[in-house]
């Protein structure tokens, strides 16, 4: 490629990163996306948050589709406590290579980083061997992370932890029912919880992916926004581990009739209709039915926070803040608003709802997928019956 690129610089972090200068097009958005920048502040105090709860001494990283290797060279200057860090930023495209070899160099992290223009699945493949594992490996691809999942397990030490982002939401929200069975192995639904079913389906994915080379897979951080969806995951070897993964698979059913709502741990003898209403069940998954966050390392993200000065940090310890107290929640939530709007019931406040279930001895959380859900133990009916008598109150 012989065309003269223009560059310009992006600060972001402490680090300084040189891009195509341009709008906002396509081809700068290839190089450097500022929607991301919280997604880059949270992976960098998920791998602190790794790395003191794993008591980790060796950081070794890789972005396999680093870009303009911001997320890399940010890793390689802000995450501190270890002895020794080594960062692998890798991209296909010559021209991004050769940017991120630049910038490599303006921000003086020859020492922590290297870098490779190869295919991904290639690049992950060279490093496959025991002793050549990484840590830490990053897979956020314009798209979906599936056709890379299976080279990035191989190239994972045991205990390492695996990040995961998916941009491909219109289908994982059931808009390309097949698409999203080909690339995930599960169906979705497009219900008003279709993101936490999206984050379910891809940790599902994972899960089958791993089992193949017997490994098991704990997600430790997971969230969702319009535009992506984030998983972290820890990956163990063991047989064992990888058959207790597969028994945390399952199917969840729902009734657009009436809005209730069933996780099943088994895939055959199902019901057709639901218990409340006898409308038809629809079903998403394969897929993860169990927590998608862990509390613990939530909570140690949260700590590591407190000592950055991200630019985007009252937002980010809010989604985590959010997160911890759902972590242990049920999985899916009920959206108060349209259930409301059903019943021709006025609109109800989500802290009046889950201080009333909670009185009545359900478990009840706000959610970080919605203002207006709650995650709650509870049937739908004894929610109907919580909103009824909350809107009859004056």
């Amino acid at each position: 490629m012989n065309e003269k690129i223009v560059l310009e610089q992006v600060n972001e972090g402490k680090v300084k990163i040189l891009i195509p200068k341009s709008p906002l097009t396509n081809k700068a958005l290839v190089f450097y996306n500022p929607v991301m920048e919280l997604s880059r502040d949270l992976t960098i105090v998920a791998a602190e948050a790794y790395i003191k709860l794993s008591n980790c001494k060796d950081f070794s990283a890789c972005d396999a589709l680093a870009a303009s290797g911001i997320k890399g060279i940010r890793l390689a200057i802000e995450v501190e406590n270890v002895k020794k860090k080594r960062i692998i930023l890798n991209d296909v495209y010559p021209l991004a290579y050769r940017i991120i070899i630049r910038n490599i160099k303006e921000n003086n992290v020859e020492n922590f980083c290297e870098a490779f223009n190869m295919d991904a699945n290639m690049l992950l493949s060279l490093y496959a061997s025991p002793k050549n594992r990484f840590t830490f490996i990053d897979l956020d691809p314009f798209g979906s992370p599936a056709p890379f999942l299976d080279s990035a397990l191989r190239a994972l030490k045991s205990g390492g932890l695996l990040s995961l982002t998916a941009t491909d939401t219109a289908p994982l929200c059931g808009v390309h029912v097949y698409t999203t069975f080909r690339r995930y192995n599960g169906f979705p639904l497009r219900t008003e919880y279709c993101h936490e079913i999206a984050i379910r389906l891809l940790i599902g994915c994972l899960v089958f992916s791993a089992a193949k080379h017997d490994i098991g897979v704990k997600p430790v951080f997971s969230y969702a926004t319009n535009h992506y969806i984030k998983v972290y995951a820890l990956c163990y070897y063991g047989a064992s581990l990888a058959n207790e993964a597969i028994k945390k698979l399952g199917l969840i059913a729902h009734c657009f009739n009436c809005f209730n709502r069933m996780c099943f741990q088994k895939f055959f003898n199902l019901p057709v209709e639901c218990e409340f209403c006898k409308g038809k069940l629809s079903y998403a998954g394969p897929l993860w039915i169990k927590e998608i966050n862990d509390k613990k390392f939530c909570e140690e993200m949260l700590e590591e926070l407190k000592f950055k000065k991200f630019k985007l940090k009252q937002k980010e310890e809010k989604l985590l803040i959010k997160i911890i107290d759902e972590a242990e929640a049920p999985p899916t939530y009920y959206v108060i608003d349209k259930i409301c709007d059903k019943l021709n019931l006025r609109s109800i406040k989500v802290e009046e709802v889950i201080l009333k279930l909670k009185q009545k001895g359900f478990l009840a959380f706000k959610t970080h997928f919605k203002g207006s859900g709650v995650k709650t133990n509870a049937s739908i009916n004894d929610l109907k019956n919580v909103l009824k008598e909350l809107s009859n109150k004056v």
